[in-house]
This record gives C-alpha cells, sequence and structure tokens, in this order.
C-alpha cells in the first residue's frame, strides 16, 4: 500500500542499515512483532482505562503506559472538536533503540530511531496532547 510504502522510504530506509531489519519484509514484521509485544490495549486495560467508554485523564494514561513499560511514550491526540471539551488519542508512539530495547521518545532532535512502533487512529493532524483536556480512547485502532 501507498502507506506502507510512505513508512517505509520514511523510516525503513534509515532502518536499512540494520541486519535485522534490512528489508520492507522484516522491517514491517518487526514492527508488527514489537507491536504485539507492547500490547497496548491490554495494557491500558490493567490500569482501568477501556477504550471508549469515558473519559480519562491524560496523565492518568500517560502514568500508566509509564509506569507498566518503564519509558515515555509520545501521545498525540485530535483536538476537541467545536463544541466538544474532549481530545481524542490519535496515535502512541513507543520509541526503541538500535538494539529495538524499548526507550524514551522524550530524545534529542537528530537522533535517528530504529524503530517506532505505532498505534495509529486517524489520519488527520495530530499534535501533542494536552495534559488538562479530558482525553477519549477510541477503539478504532488500525
Amino acid at each position: 500500500s501507498s502507506y506502507r510504502k510512505h513508512e517505509w522510504e520514511k523510516h525503513g530506509t534509515c532502518a536499512a542499515t540494520l541486519q535485522v531489519l534490512n528489508s520492507q519484509k522484516k522491517y514491517f514484521g518487526k514492527a508488527l512483532e514489537l507491536y504485539q509485544h507492547v500490547d497496548l490495549n491490554s495494557c491500558l486495560l490493567k490500569a482501568g482505562i477501556k477504550p471508549s467508554s469515558s473519559y480519562y485523564k491524560m496523565t492518568a494514561i500517560k502514568e500508566a503506559l509509564t509506569r507498566f513499560y518503564g519509558v515515555t511514550p509520545k501521545i498525540q491526540c485530535l483536538p476537541p472538536e467545536e463544541g466538544e471539551k474532549a481530545q481524542t488519542i490519535g496515535q502512541i508512539e513507543f520509541c526503541f533503540t538500535k538494539e529495538l530495547q524499548l526507550r524514551n521518545c522524550t530524545v534529542l532532535k537528530g537522533e535517528s530511531d530504529a524503530l517506532q512502533a505505532y498505534l495509529k487512529l486517524g489520519t488527520e493532524e495530530l499534535s501533542v496532547c494536552s495534559d488538562t483536556l479530558p482525553t477519549y480512547y477510541p477503539s478504532r485502532v488500525q
């Protein structure tokens, strides 16, 4: 798909310098494996955060993820629609070292990421989530 082609050209070609990720098949296979290993939904469920049941505090979501994984993910949201007060989680991104160990996503710019596991929910413009807005966690995960 064109999405895969785009992701490969954007991130994969950087990863291709690594033996374990040096083909499109290996890259997406590894991304899928890491994504299943990360298993976000069950982690959030354990923290009592269920998809699309009610609004949550962004700080609670961040704390649950950081406590569970020991690293800080990058969470992006869709801003509230007109007349709404809640933002919607659009993407949760985990970052890995070149050795494919989880690491904090809050790294200095200019450092190359070997791989990121995305939980992508929307294609619209995403921005960094606000810590103060109520947060909706949709169940439609692509």
